[in-house]
């Protein structure tokens, strides 16, 4: 048997436990549905059948839990409910709805065990099942790690179900005829003599019935939106800019704040002078919050430039002040003491090193900040008798529990109005610009606060993704790969995360090794080991958190080794994997670009491939290497999800996903000068300009078992399959981000 059903049987015991933790909570607790929070304040006549759908007087509105940052799940998530519903794109409304323990997300479980995706052992499918029933007993509503489509697949088309029979039931008890004489169409019941009854005047009477719950899901060669092409509901929005995001809110009555807190992140504030703040026109008041002040103004322009015109004295940086000093401490961290977890360990691998001629290699990646186009804002309104927030957030029961333990209310009495996210990348993940707004608020019972992040805060205050450093060693052998030695040293992003909510992480952190450990090859001999770097300046979960870095780390270390061995990169790849589903997505990318075709002088691609957050994705690019630098000209990426819900969609979030891989691997870092971030705008942390970026085909792959998301995976092998690409071309391999550094781009 190969390497990946070795590891399954290695961690049976883990399995075991989960079950033993299982029985501790209950079963039956587990097993019972959260109630329903569209039934408060219904009002008379309105209909909903489960936490999804609700009809009232002419409206359908259907819950889209899921926060959008630009995704597009706002859109996924009602066609999933609509699809089963028998609703047209234009027959209804959607909403993110209010925080509610019955929005858990159940597709967490599967990125919090320690399983590789492609484990369909009964010790890992054990213990993920146990996972999602902590996560719902937990209550757990969360947007992140690509699970809105997971998590929406099977309960959303559910809910659709049970609304659909349900109003069939209601329309058989108006019309005296069986339901298994009436179909659903459009939005109406229909009746055998072709006559229709609208969902909406249905209502009144499903509204007093039980919600038929014993429903059957449509084969897929019934269904009329799922996997077809489709105009975005929020499309003509954000393509005429009349969208809301969270800074479009305008509150009757807000005042407007612009906060300046210490630039060396956790570091105190000694003391400030905001004497010539206040003498500025349209201030009315500067107050402290936790690490920095804020100003109150009458629009936010005012508020920026008094902010600014404050003197400060702020406290040193508890975290190395010189960049130098923080690759120090990455490099310092492959020590036993450090190690965080050996996540594999296949073969011989010390052997096969001694007794070849191995080669050692060195990657570094960089910190890289968020910097979504939408700058982090939030408005609040305290009053005694509850808050009120208005802002895009991904973790919104968390936002209300922590709005409430500012203000001194209970979580119920935090109303959250969640809205669309202009980016977020993980940015939105955190929670410091709402607790800022939120002490701002407090002290202003009564008036709405509208806090808006200059550009240049917004990046000082970034909570970057965690840099890394990797040492590789590998040998060759008869013209193929033999062995590989990955170790990889990075501080922990989720303990960085948890520490700020001053939760403890009880064990290692996958994140170290995602993007290396898990590829589902089959090399003799493979090691992968993570050292926890000590915690260096405070770093966030990034688009595609540990895989963005690891999966450079480990293709290019794997590039190298079959390039030694005189191999072919993309048929000894294929070679080397073990895994069915993920090789055909190798299959597929080199068919998409007849790779092995002749190229023109001076060109050169590279593959790569990275599977993250169980979507298997691979990744050709092809460059030319001009008089002034690198053009890349074209990139083929496929990928497998399992199921395409909506395949104009999966294209844009898989061509946006290469766009902001490559523009970080190529332009993109942040270095600290005196405990300073010293890039505060666009200019100095650029991305992919339009003129650079290729032409990108997709292709997307139903293979998979299970249904998976995409807005992360196509990330991670974009800058190997680019780097790999340069050296083709060039003969230069290039080990470190931003490649910038070492070759010009055009």
């Amino acid at each position: 048997m190969g390497k990946v059903g070795k590891i399954a049987r290695r961690t049976f015991l883990i399995g075991s436990a989960a079950v033993v933790g299982g029985v501790a909570f209950g079963v039956y607790k587990v097993k019972t549905p959260h109630a329903n929070p569209l039934e408060q304040d219904l009002a008379g006549g309105a209909a909903t059948f489960n936490p999804w759908v609700v009809i009232d007087g002419d409206t359908i509105t259907l819950i889209g839990p899921h926060g959008d940052k630009g995704q597009g799940v706002a859109h996924s998530q009602a066609v999933l409910i609509a699809e089963e519903m028998d609703l047209e794109l234009g027959q209804f409304e959607v909403s993110f709805g209010k925080p509610d323990k019955a929005y858990w997300n159940t597709a967490m479980a599967d990125e919090s065990v320690p399983f590789m995706s492609t484990d369909e052992s009964f010790a890992a499918e054990t213990m993920r099942g146990v996972m999602g029933g902590v996560l719902k007993l937990m209550g757990l509503q969360g947007t992140g790690g690509s699970t809105t489509i997971p998590d929406s697949f099977d309960k959303l088309r559910k809910a659709g179900a049970v609304a659909r029979e349900t109003l069939k039931a209601a329309a058989a008890q108006k019309s005296g005829i069986n339901t298994t004489a009436l179909r659903t169409e459009a939005g109406h019941v229909i009746l055998p003599d072709g006559s229709q009854l609208s969902y909406q005047e249905l209502a009144p009477i499903a509204a007093g019935l039980d919600p038929v719950t014993e429903v059957t899901l449509r084969d897929p060669s019934q269904w009329r939106l799922i996997g077809k092409p489709m105009k975005r509901l929020d499309i003509l929005a954000k393509s005429t800019g009349t969208q809301t995001y969270g800074i479009d809110v305008e509150v009757p009555g807000a005042v407007h704040a612009a906060i300046k807190v210490n630039p060396r992140q956790g570091g105190v504030l000694n003391g400030y002078d905001a004497t010539e703040a206040l003498a500025m026109r349209g201030v009315s008041k500067v107050v402290e919050i936790t690490g920095g002040v804020a100003v109150v103004a009458d629009n936010t322009w005012r508020a920026f430039q008094a902010a600014d015109a404050i003197e400060f004295d702020w406290g040193d940086a508890p975290y190395p002040a010189e960049m130098e000093d923080h690759w120090k401490a990455l490099g310092a961290s492959f020590k036993d003491e450090l190690l965080d977890k050996e996540w594999r360990n296949d073969g011989d691998v010390e052997t096969a090193i001694a007794e070849g001629k191995a080669l050692e290699l060195e990657y570094r990646a960089p910190y890289v900040a968020h910097a979504p186009l939408e700058p982090l804002n939030a408005t609040v309104l305290v009053e005694e008798d509850g808050v009120i927030v208005w802002t895009g957030h991904q973790v919104p029961r968390q936002l209300q529990l922590l709005v409430a333990g500012i203000t001194g209310h209970e979580q119920e009495q935090v109303t959250f109005h969640n809205q669309f996210m202009g980016g977020s990348f993980g940015h939105r993940l955190e929670f410091e610009h709402i607790k800022q707004a939120t002490e701002i608020a407090n002290q202003m019972r009564g008036t709405p606060v509208k806090l808006t992040y200059s550009r240049e805060e917004d990046m000082a205050h970034d909570f970057p993704r965690h840099p890394g450093v990797a040492r590789a060693a590998g040998t060759v052998k008869d013209g193929k790969v033999e062995a590989l030695d990955l170790q990889v040293a990075m501080p922990s992003v989720i303990a960085s995360q948890m520490g700020r909510a001053e939760i403890s992480l009880p064990g290692p952190d996958s994140q170290i090794a995602a993007g290396s450990w898990n590829n589902p090859y089959s090399l003799p001999n493979y090691r992968m080991r993570a050292y926890r770097a000590p915690e260096l300046a405070p770093v966030s979960s990034w688009r595609s958190v540990g895989a963005s870095a690891n999966g450079f780390f480990f293709d290019s270390a794997l590039d190298e080794l079959i390039h030694a061995a005189g191999a072919d990169p993309m048929e000894e790849r294929i070679r080397l994997m073990e895994h069915d589903v993920s090789r055909k997505v190798l299959e597929a990318v080199a068919e998409m670009s007849s790779w092995g075709g002749q190229l023109r002088p001076n060109q050169g691609r590279g593959v790569a491939f990275i599977e993250s957050f169980g979507v298997p994705t691979a990744e050709v690019i092809e460059v030319t290497n001009t008089e002034d630098g690198i053009r890349i000209d074209k990139v083929w990426v496929a990928a497998d999800v399992g199921t395409v819900v909506d395949p104009v969609n999966f294209e844009n979030l898989v061509q946006g996903g290469v766009v902001f891989g490559l523009g970080h691997a190529i332009n993109c870092e942040i270095t600290y000068s005196d405990g300073m971030a010293e890039q505060s705008n666009f200019d100095s942390h650029e991305g992919m300009r339009l003129y650079q970026c290729p032409e990108i085909i997709v292709k997307g792959l139903e293979n998979g078992a299970k249904v998976r998301g995409i807005g992360e995976p196509p990330v991670p092998p974009a800058a190997p399959a680019l780097a790999n690409a340069i050296f083709a071309a060039t003969g230069q391999r290039i080990r470190e981000m931003p490649f910038y550094k070492h070759i010009s781009f055009v």
